[in-house]
């Protein structure tokens, strides 16, 4: 792969890690001590999503070398997979009974919605680019 077929993957860490510092500031200076009880830390849930989201990218990178055509279906596909992986992380989250439950979920719907729209619109690029 050469460097610019790697450019969305780089985007895609330097967005994230811009992104990750303000939602760690955020719950260091605002909401300080509501993600004590939380089951998994804020790092973590970034790990995961950054995870997927570069295999996603990835694939969907060769996957226009290959054979354009099948970029958005491999997106979709590749999305879907993403989702049941999240929902095994998410199932904990929605039994737990501690105080900052409803916290806990908003931090996982708003760290996969961001990483959903990040992966969205380089798939988008993509398929634009020709």
């Amino acid at each position: 792969m050469s460097l610019n077929s790697l450019r969305p993957i780089l985007e895609l860490l330097v967005v994230s890690a811009l992104v990750f510092a303000g939602h760690m500031l955020l719950f260091q200076f605002v909401f300080s001590g509501r993600d004590a009880h939380f089951l998994y830390t804020i790092p973590q849930l970034y790990g995961f999503f950054v995870l997927c989201s570069v295999v996603i990218l990835s694939i969907l990178i060769r996957m226009k070398q290959k054979n354009i055509d099948s970029v958005g279906n491999t997106f979709m596909l590749l999305t879907c997979i993403k989702m049941v992986l999240a929902y095994v992380l998410l199932h904990p989250i929605l039994a737990a009974t501690h105080s900052e439950v409803a916290a806990e979920k908003t931090n996982f719907f708003v760290i996969f919605a961001l990483f959903l729209t990040i992966e969205t619109t380089v798939a988008i690029r993509l398929l634009n680019r020709n």
